[in-house]
C-alpha cells in the first residue's frame, strides 16, 4: 500500500507542478487520471457513493480539506472495505500541503 500511495502522490505532485493551484476540481482530476495511467496504474473515475438525505442527493466540492473530510473518507473506506485512501487538494501552493493519507484500521471502524 505504501508503494501505491507513493506512486499516486508522485503523480499528483507532477500535475500540480505542471499546472499549479487554482484549477477546477474536474480539470485537476482529468489531468491526474492522465498522469496515473501514464504511470501504469488502473484508474476508475467517478465511482458513485451517493449521499442521500431526506430523499435528496447531496453533492459538493470543497476548497480546503477539513477534519470532516477526513472523517468522510474513513467512512467511505469502511463502507467499501478499501484499506487506504487519499484526499488530494490541488488548490495549494505546494502539493505536499494538500495531501492527506488515511488507513482503514480496526480503530477507525
Amino acid at each position: 500500500m505504501n508503494e501505491l500511495t507513493q506512486r499516486i502522490i508522485a503523480c499528483a505532485i507532477a500535475v500540480h507542478r505542471a499546472l499549479g493551484p487554482g484549477l477546477l476540481e474536474s480539470a485537476s482530476l482529468q489531468c491526474l487520471v492522465i498522469e496515473l495511467r501514464k504511470a501504469g496504474l488502473e484508474v476508475v473515475c467517478d465511482v458513485e457513493l451517493p449521499i442521500v438525505y431526506c430523499g435528496v442527493r447531496v453533492d459538493c466540492a470543497v476548497a480546503t480539506i477539513l477534519p470532516v473530510h477526513e472523517a468522510q473518507l474513513l467512512t467511505y473506506l469502511r463502507l467499501t472495505g478499501k484499506p487506504i485512501g487519499l484526499l488530494l487538494n490541488f488548490n495549494v501552493t505546494l502539493m505536499k500541503d494538500g495531501i492527506v493519507r488515511l488507513i482503514n484500521t480496526p480503530e477507525t471502524r
